[in-house]
């Protein structure tokens, strides 16, 4: 099983993709192509969590990196996308520090957190393992989405926070959040001046591309957590070209 933490704490490329449809069979087609990671998305679309674990163990087995993007920041939710054995998560609608500091509670065990101990789960392939909780949190990739004004707002102080590994700039939620289509030139800024930002302080930034020119772009400003499309999407304009 290959984890991608180490090349993000270099600054290297990875390349992924979005995952919403609930389906270890897909996941496996998906992760079978050389991908360095998936998201398994379960802000939106059905997915739960017997499936999401299915999931995660088929891209695994593919020595993909699989990581839960949660519906929202809740202890629950944290603590079951971490127990399913998932390389780590990546939480939605992050605004501020008390939002960074809810969520590295629920994710990191004591003393950098408090999240609840079991290891009777995939986690910790159901048995007591020595030093089972400093490798955790060691190991887990913890990545966090802005696509808030508020987010924007907050950008600089969230960054400081050196437990996380992505920023991931939610391009059509924020959008939304700026009154602008997505194409606009300035919602490109503030992704620009956001990406500089997380580079700065040493931590990987994420955003979703379409296509070659979208791709160079990204390049060319610093996101190195490269994210094409969204599996759905994919098999849909795959079937419609052959009309």
């Amino acid at each position: 099983m290959i984890n991608i933490k180490k090349k993000l704490k270099k600054g290297e490329d990875v390349y992924g993709t979005w995952c919403t449809i609930p389906s270890p069979e897909v996941s496996d087609i998906i992760t079978n192509t050389g991908l360095d990671f998936i998201i398994i998305d379960m802000e939106h679309g059905i997915m739960d969590y017997k499936i999401a674990q299915l999931m995660t163990i088929t891209a695994q087995l593919n020595n993909c990196t699989s990581l839960v993007r949660i519906p929202y920041i809740n202890e629950s939710n944290i603590l079951k996308s971490y127990e399913i054995g998932s390389d780590g998560i990546i939480v939605p609608h992050v605004n501020n520090n008390e939002d960074v500091n809810n969520i590295l509670k629920y994710s990191k065990y004591p003393p950098k957190g408090n999240k609840g101990y079991s290891p009777y789960t995939r986690a910790s392939n159901y048995h007591v393992q020595k030093n089972y909780l400093k490798k955790s949190n060691k190991n887990q990739i913890l990545s966090i989405i802005i696509e808030d004004k508020e987010g924007l707002d907050n950008i600089e102080d969230i960054v400081k926070n050196k437990e996380i590994d992505i920023v991931y700039i939610g391009t059509y939620d924020l959008s939304v959040s700026l009154n602008c289509d997505i194409n606009d030139i300035e919602l490109k800024k503030e992704l620009e001046r956001c990406v500089k930002i997380i580079r700065k302080n040493k931590i990987s930034a994420g955003s979703l591309y379409h296509d070659d020119k979208e791709l160079n772009f990204f390049k060319k400003i610093g996101i190195n957590f490269l994210v094409y499309g969204v599996d759905s999407k994919i098999i849909y304009d795959s079937y419609k070209s052959l009309k």
